[in-house]
């Protein structure tokens, strides 16, 4: 089992794809695990790309060492797995939290970026009391309380409609999720206001988000478009917030487009 002592706790990861591609380094989203990012591994693999993903820690076989997390602390979980396994630097791809996490990592450690894609995220929590709520519900009921509710934010009905072994595993993984590890990330999410700090991204940057995602909508991936310079955003119609899921090939598409015009001829 590949497990990372890393920043104070343990980091499950799979590393895989051509030994001498360039590595681009997935990080899940809140309450998912690096299964996610299932349909990009061949299709990155086959562009030669090396795929690094990984379980953010509270998530999937990583450890779930006792909240309340942070922002930097998982920024610096990312940068010591890079540590740990050689890494210099990456192409990193985070989703949601992952996209939080993207975002500091773009920040304050930009010397270990290759690029960075940013996907349905948000610089600022609008509304830190829905975090609290969350954490008091799942505390009392367990992530059953709020299974359902997600699904419903991270895919459109057509998407569920279309993709439900997709989205029961996804189910699975949110029903499995360690209730510490959830409430710890909730922590770190609450707070979050990065807006003065992603002025500061110097990585060329992707921005795509699925055109009807109501958790982190457009407008909130328009504001990071129009503060990082060096960046660009993508649009990708029906989609939520699972947008490298529900519509796997657009996404795959996209950011691989954008790598392909990072290379020099």
């Amino acid at each position: 089992m590949p497990l990372a002592k890393v920043n104070g706790t343990e980091l499950y990861y799979a590393l895989e794809g051509p030994e001498q591609g360039e590595v681009v380094m997935f990080s899940n989203s809140l309450a998912s695990d690096l299964r996610i990012w299932k349909f990009q591994a061949p299709a990155f693999a086959e562009a030669g790309y090396r795929l690094l993903r990984y379980d953010s820690r509270g998530h999937g076989q990583s450890a779930s060492p006792p909240g309340p997390y942070s922002m930097e602390m998982l920024a610096l979980d990312a940068v010591g797995l890079l540590d740990a396994l050689g890494l210099e630097k990456v192409h990193f791809c985070g989703l949601s939290l992952g996209g939080m996490t993207g975002q500091m990592m773009g920040a304050f450690h930009g010397e270990r970026l290759l690029s960075l894609i940013l996907s349905d995220t948000t610089s600022c929590t609008a509304s830190p009391e829905v975090w609290d709520e969350r954490i008091q519900m799942v505390r009392k009921d367990g992530m059953a309380a709020v299974a359902d509710a997600t699904i419903d934010r991270w895919f459109t009905r057509a998407g569920q409609e279309r993709l439900p072994e997709e989205v029961n595993e996804i189910r699975g993984m949110i029903l499995n999720m360690s209730i510490e590890g959830f409430c710890g990330c909730c922590e770190a999410i609450r707070p979050l206001d990065l807006r003065r700090a992603i002025s500061g991204i110097s990585a060329r940057t992707l921005v795509i988000v699925g055109e009807q995602d109501e958790g982190t909508p457009v407008s909130e991936a328009v504001y990071l478009h129009e503060r990082i310079l060096f960046s660009e955003l993508n649009v990708i119609p029906g989609a939520a917030h699972l947008v490298n899921v529900e519509q796997a090939e657009r996404f795959n598409a996209a950011v691989l487009g954008f790598l392909k015009t990072l290379k020099t001829p």
